[in-house]
């Protein structure tokens, strides 16, 4: 193929790709461009600690065991929540982020920036569904490659969460046996 061969495909595609996010859009705001670097930095991070468990040598196990399941569950949901939403974490998410509000004990609401970059990290670092996307699978490279020491941290993890509903359920004990 010639250069200006070349030139009129990538102009093609370049308005095919904007064609198909207008029309998926229908008027709103929706960084598809941003949604696929995410997706292509997922699968480049996915391949890598891959790609280390397989250069150690570790056996892949059969199948998870349930009580890793239920572990990397609360670790992940109790993660996701600190990474995303947790008051203390702030600081890692206000570039990418703007301050709306309190919301809930000791979490906050932010929203991502508007800007096309920042937009998506933003919604991944508020996200705390999308967030448990990525703690999951670290989660489970750290299972593969140091499984002691992440099986470890995810104990420490699910303890938190249950201290948490404790504190949730006092709280909400002494407010209805006190009114306060």
């Amino acid at each position: 193929m010639d250069t200006a061969a070349d030139g009129r495909l990538a102009r093609r595609l370049h308005g095919l790709l904007q064609r198909t996010q207008r029309q998926y859009a229908a008027g709103h705001d929706r960084p598809l461009g941003g949604y696929l670097a995410a997706m292509a930095g997922f699968a480049a991070y996915t391949t890598a600690w891959a790609t280390a468990v397989r250069l150690r040598g570790r056996p892949l196990p059969d199948r998870p065991e349930p009580w890793d399941v239920v572990l990397t569950s609360v670790a992940t949901f109790r993660l996701s929540r600190l990474l995303t939403k947790a008051s203390v974490t702030s600081p890692l998410r206000a570039p990418f982020t703007r301050y709306v509000a309190p919301q809930g004990p000791a979490e906050l609401h932010e929203e991502a920036q508007p800007e096309d970059a920042r937009h998506t990290v933003g919604e991944l670092a508020t996200c705390p569904f999308c967030m448990s996307v990525w703690v999951a699978s670290t989660l489970t490279a750290g299972q593969l490659l140091w499984p002691r020491a992440t099986r470890t941290a995810m104990g420490a993890l699910a303890a938190l969460a249950g201290a948490d509903t404790l504190q949730l359920a006092y709280s909400a004990l002494i407010e209805k046996t006190t009114g306060e």
